[in-house]
């Protein structure tokens, strides 16, 4: 049955073509999709869970590297730089404010109660974040839980939280030889990095090693640990624009945290509460990304889980093989009808024939 109502005309039409030119964007369908999967609540819970990861996985990190790192200053502070480019306002250091002094993390050290204390807290605050991320991201794909062993899954959970503690070093140093290479390209022709334009420079450098680093970590958050099926164009292409978001969030994270810590009641715990706001939106940008990817996917008619999109790709084979066939039959069923009858005949004299021996 069919809809033969006209379509409305005057400023009745005008509202309703405009709402469906609307809700036709791709970045409102993203907000919707999120939304109807629950998004904003699940960042909430990821940012809650990161917020206790990070203090313990500072903690354990430098006391476990605090010797190498109070015997190479230059790589402590890359490293710093890193971290606090990632976290605005969270390391204080020689040069700036911050949430948590770089001495005292320094001194931490892993072989006391404490440092023994963190290390649990830090294992397990990590892996139960990264299994809530798993969870969080195969929500907004609409895949069930994976079936893989309780066991397995921590232990994958665990591997990953170290490489990306690797990792971090690794973007450190990735950072320290670029900004050196700068360096010692101004001294070649004889320009101080002191200058406005040499200033901007290094510190385009350090952003780009902190967007490729995003970059890497939205990728192996949505196809290493999430476990999905994701096509490499839109895989690379959304961890791109997720992490253009966290850049920007990132250059505004001061003026972000300055505000939502205004409030006098909040003076006392305005550092943990600046943290939860950043590490809220943080994981609002992860959802928010994830949700974008699928619903460019949804477009594409791709499954997001590998055992339905093997599925899909097996039934459509077999459909275009069963097509292919049936082309094939009329084909040849025209081919015989255009014969003439003597050939016919022959053609069913010899069929016969050929059954005859077989029998």
């Amino acid at each position: 049955m069919t809809d033969d109502t006209p379509a409305r005309s005057g400023p009745g039409g005008a509202v309703d073509r405009f709402f469906t030119w609307f809700f036709a964007l791709r970045p409102v369908r993203v907000a919707l999709h999120s939304g109807s999967l629950n998004g904003p609540l699940l960042s909430a819970g990821l940012a809650y869970q990161a917020l206790f990861a990070l203090f313990a996985a500072l903690w354990s990190g430098f006391a476990i590297a605090g010797i190498a790192l109070t015997n190479s200053p230059t790589l402590r502070d890359s490293l710093f730089s890193v971290i606090n480019t990632s976290i605005p306002g969270l390391l204080k250091t020689s040069s700036g404010s911050g949430a948590i002094d770089t001495t005292q993390l320094l001194q931490a050290g892993i072989f006391g109660l404490t440092g023994l204390v963190s290390l649990a807290v830090l294992v397990f605050t990590a892996v139960g974040f990264l299994g809530s991320a798993r969870g969080a991201v195969r929500q907004i794909f609409a895949v069930a839980p994976p079936t893989t062993n309780f066991y397995l899954l921590k232990a994958k959970d665990l591997g990953l939280g170290l490489l990306f503690g690797v990792a971090v070093l690794l973007s450190s140093a990735l950072s320290l030889i670029s900004t050196s290479s700068v360096r010692f390209l101004l001294d070649a022709l004889r320009i101080s990095d002191t200058t406005f334009a040499a200033s901007i420079l290094l510190r385009l450098v350090g952003l780009l090693v902190v967007f490729a680093f995003d970059t890497a970590v939205l990728i192996g958050l949505f196809k290493v640990l999430a476990g999905l099926h994701i096509p490499r164009r839109r895989l690379v292409s959304g961890s791109l624009l997720g992490a253009f978001a966290l850049g920007v969030l990132k250059a505004l994270g001061g003026l972000l945290l300055g505000r939502g810590t205004n409030n006098p009641l909040l003076a006392s715990f305005a550092v943990i509460v600046g943290l939860l706001i950043f590490l809220n939106l943080v994981c609002q940008v992860l959802i928010l990304t994830a949700s974008w990817i699928a619903v460019r996917m949804l477009d594409d008619g791709v499954l997001a889980d590998p055992v339905a999109e093997r599925e899909r790709l097996v039934a459509q084979e077999e459909e275009r093989l069963r097509r292919e066939a049936e082309q094939r039959a009329e084909i040849l069923r025209r081919a015989q009808r255009a014969k003439p009858p003597l050939t016919r005949l022959a053609i069913r004299v010899r069929k016969r024939l050929s059954r005859a021996d077989r029998g």
